[in-house]
């Protein structure tokens, strides 16, 4: 681990943890130089720990309407959303609103 990792955890409720592995809670340590936006986390989840369905979660490069993203426990529309720039030890949570029928 160098000074410029990230330790953060990532939590999925109401669904949304179907489509990581039916796991909750995670910790997960991002690794580099340059800044972590929610942008790059999204993409950085793809292609590590989605393992069902992508296009339930990711639209764009966003997550999909219906998928609701907390910041410590703060609706991340109000922290800047896709540019929110993680900080140590940051709790994200994604929650489905979307229900089958």
């Amino acid at each position: 681990m160098t000074n410029n990792d990230l330790n953060i955890s990532l939590e999925f409720s109401a669904g949304a943890e179907l489509l990581f592995g039916n796991i909750k809670k995670r910790q997960v340590t991002l690794k580099g130089e340059e800044k972590w936006t929610i942008r790059k986390l999204l993409k950085w989840m793809h292609a590590n720990i989605l393992t069902e369905r992508p296009e339930l979660f990711i639209q764009d490069e966003s997550v999909r309407p219906g998928i609701l993203v907390l910041i410590n426990d703060t609706d991340w529309e109000l922290l800047g959303e896709l540019d929110y720039e993680i900080q140590p030890n940051d709790n994200i949570l994604f929650i489905s609103t979307l229900h089958g029928g």
